[in-house]
């Protein structure tokens, strides 16, 4: 028996205040089972995230266990490529189910007795309605439902015809097992529910061995009984489905009672978070995958170069709530800042190389300067290289500044960052009349991190070295969606309100020689630009390609502190 004690010290929620009163009490001896169930209908999202860290937080904070069981039953929309993504995503984000994967599939004999057993007892009823039938007679919030006429067969028939179904006599559609309940229920879930349907489908696990498959609400319970599970926490939508959960474990004859307990799920602004809606975005190609960085699934997250700690962390501050509400995008960006701030490396990217000739260097004159590596100074340093052409950020240099333009202009000084002062003396331009370079001097005795004379000198740029710069691609992600709420206008279709910069390919970018080694899944601080993650599927030695993470600007932190 597990010391009825309370967790330890962490954000308090109304979960905990449940389960502490429940362990207080010796309720299923003081244990925590809890259970992240999935369906293999597609990848996981942030939304799903949020619940596994909670149902795996709480199991470990109360030194329980949390069960990882796939709700395979429906052929019709799962894979085993969905089963093995959520795996790896549940894995990436720091969770182990040890012993206790589980599938829904497992329990079809047992689902199948307890079916039988809730007909024989005058609780269930094989129903010849059509679903238009059904979805008809099921009557509305002010008016009762109709009686099916098929309510009112003995049980004997009943299982005559539940066991024809199961050897697969009838076909698909021709009849459901229907619950035996209330058809003037104020609860719209206790009338008469589905509990089965008949399905010639291949499923992923048991192959031809079934043609009849549980409804979730039939299987979710049930499932939970068989593996001891003690609090079944799920999502607000399932609220209304909680005296139907408790109805089914008493007509099954089920002794262990499990609790199930709603929360609010996460609605994130600029984004989507419904499977369906995913679904269609990867169906239709407005996305390249499950795995685009553009998309809230963990595997999106992860190939954009999202950490689990930052999401973990994004999952704690938002912490548990009954009310819906809406979540800031600008808070899980947070997360991740606070998260590498301290542990990415931060080098030098031109993004947009514009090429400065420093005239009085001569060819092959190269100055090093030892830099700080990390926010941290003392954790090391790195070694960069300044040669007679450098490269500047195109957007540093303006032919006409405006009054208050600190950057480079013809005749201005600017800090090279971590090196000289900078002076532009000529503008060299193509035919076109493009800038196309720069010619410059050095302060070969100034260094630009410290007060030169009394100059005035503009703010610091970044720059690479011409001759050890590593060209790479870099791909500037943005939020999918330019509307903070893309799905909640009746007039509208979502897709429409995609954003059509998500996404800006820069192939001629420059990177600090620091990289030319660097690995998929690599994350760095481009300085002055934000963090970037070597690309997991596209880079290839010698053909880098970094994605944009998130950028150095936090607006969040700056609405926090207001």
């Amino acid at each position: 028996m597990t010391d009825p004690t309370p967790a330890p010290a962490r954000p308090n929620n109304f979960i905990r205040t449940l389960i502490d009163a429940d362990r207080a009490a010796g309720k299923h001896g003081g244990q925590v089972v809890t259970r992240f169930p999935p369906e293999p209908n597609g990848y996981l999202h942030l939304g799903h995230a949020k619940s596994i860290c909670l149902n795996f937080g709480l199991a470990r904070d109360y030194g329980g266990r949390c069960h990882l069981r796939f709700d395979d039953t429906n052929p019709l929309a799962e894979d085993t490529e969905y089963v093995d993504a959520i795996e790896a995503d549940v894995r990436w984000l720091g969770f182990d189910w040890g012993t206790h994967l589980h599938y829904a599939s497992d329990y079809f004999d047992r689902l199948y007795g307890f079916a039988v057993k809730m007909i024989a007892d005058g609780h269930a009823y094989v129903s010849d309605a059509t679903p238009e039938q059904i979805r008809a007679g099921r009557g509305t919030l002010t008016d009762p439902g109709t009686h099916d006429p098929s309510r009112d067969r003995t049980p004997a028939e009943n299982l005559d015809l539940f066991t024809r179904m199961r050897a697969g006599e009838f076909p698909d559609g021709s009849r459901v097992l229907r619950a035996k309940i209330d058809m003037a229920a104020p609860n719209l879930n206790l009338r008469d529910p589905i509990l089965y349907r008949i399905r010639h489908t291949h499923h992923h696990r048991t192959g031809d061995a079934w043609c009849i498959y549980p409804n979730y609400d039939f299987a979710h319970g049930q499932s939970d009984a068989i593996e001891g599970i003690t609090h079944s926490i799920c999502t607000l939508e399932f609220e209304d489905h909680r005296p139907l959960y408790d109805w089914l474990l008493g007509a099954c004859g089920l002794d262990h009672r499990p609790q199930q307990i709603e929360f609010a799920r996460l609605n994130l602004d600029y984004t989507v978070l419904s499977k369906r809606l995913l679904i269609e975005l990867v169906r239709d190609k407005h996305v390249l995958g499950w795995d685009d960085p553009r998309m809230p699934t963990v595997a999106g997250l992860r190939r954009r170069g999202f950490t689990p700690e930052s999401i973990r962390e994004f999952a704690d501050r938002i912490g548990v709530a009954r009310a819906d509400s809406i979540v800031e995008l600008g808070m899980l960006e947070s997360c991740l800042r606070d998260d590498l701030g301290p542990k990415a490396p931060r080098v030098v990217a031109v993004h947009d190389p514009l090429e400065v000739t420093l005239t009085n260097l001569a060819e092959g004159d190269v100055r090093t300067f030892d830099v700080p590596l990390y926010e941290d100074a003392a954790r090391g340093t790195r070694t960069v290289s300044l040669s007679r052409t450098i490269y500047v950020e195109r957007e540093d240099f303006t032919e006409d500044p405006p009054k208050d333009w600190k950057r480079l202009a013809p005749g201005r000084e600017v800090r090279l960052r971590q090196a000289y002062i900078l002076k532009c003396n000529e503008v060299v331009k193509d035919a076109a009349g493009r800038v196309i370079g720069l010619v410059c001097t050095v302060d070969l005795d100034a260094l630009g991190g410290k007060p030169v004379d009394k100059r005035k000198i503009g703010n610091a740029i970044h720059w690479v070295s011409g001759s050890h710069a590593v060209p790479a691609e870099i791909r500037l992600y943005d939020r999918l969606f330019s509307d903070p709420d893309p799905a909640g206008h009746k007039d509208a279709d979502f897709k429409s309100f995609l954003n059509a910069e998500s996404l800006v390919v820069l192939k001629g970018a420059l990177v600090e020689p620091y990289l030319a080694d660097a690995k998929p899944g690599d994350r760095v601080q481009f300085e002055r630009k934000g963090y970037y993650v070597v690309d997991s599927v596209d880079s290839k030695p010698g053909a880098l390609v970094f994605n944009r993470i998130v950028s150095l600007k936090d607006t969040w932190a700056k609405l926090v502190a207001k």
